[in-house]
């Protein structure tokens, strides 16, 4: 269990949206617009192409590391931790002093992967957050409400309870990130979406 969460952890701390604005602009993203390393504020400053990539690579490295401890083990709760750990990875990555992202794509990828053929609490969140996105112009509410929608999706479907209440738990980190956001919102200085 240990082994997977430290394994967990190191894919998930891979700093994806970091590397991609040194590699290609030559700048610390934490000094550009919201200092978030994530893919909303990659996509400020590298576009949108780019923005669609590091989330897929976010949400690639939480699901592939569940599906290869998969590989291992069939403990529910080992995979559980291992997304998990991949998750708090993310957000508090060692390389860069535990300043990350929010967590929101490797959230998802690990959603997906907690159960790979059981994929409509996924989809269904996904479009939840593309509908709220959409309407909102706000990525954090989107964002916030995708992963809720998930998480509680996830008994209708029959998921294990140890996931489900694992991705509750991920869903309310989601919004402990997402805390700063929330209040610009309130405030009304959020940067909205195009």
């Amino acid at each position: 269990m240990i082994f997977w969460s430290v394994v967990g952890y190191i894919a998930g701390s891979c700093p994806t949206g970091y590397i991609a604005a040194k590699y290609i602009k030559g700048v610390d993203i934490r000094n550009f617009g919201s200092g978030n390393i994530g893919a909303t504020n990659a996509g400020r400053l590298l576009g949108k192409n780019w923005a669609v990539a590091i989330a897929l690579f976010d949400m690639l490295k939480g699901g592939i590391i569940v599906l290869f401890a998969s590989l291992f083990t069939d403990s529910v709760t080992v995979l559980a931790l291992t997304g998990v750990a991949a998750v708090i990875g993310h957000n508090f990555p060692v390389w860069l002093n535990f300043h990350g992202g929010k967590g929101v794509a490797t959230t998802f990828g690990v959603f997906a992967f907690y159960d790979f053929f059981n994929p409509l609490p996924v989809l269904l969140g996904g479009c939840v957050w593309y509908l709220v996105m959409k309407t909102t112009k706000y990525v954090s509410i989107a964002s916030i409400c995708g992963l809720f929608t998930t998480a509680l999706l996830m008994p209708v479907f029959h998921m294990p309870w140890t996931y489900c209440i694992f991705a509750l738990l991920l869903s309310l980190l989601s919004i402990y990130r997402h805390k700063s956001n929330l209040v610009r919102i309130k405030q009304g200085t959020e940067v909205k979406v195009k």
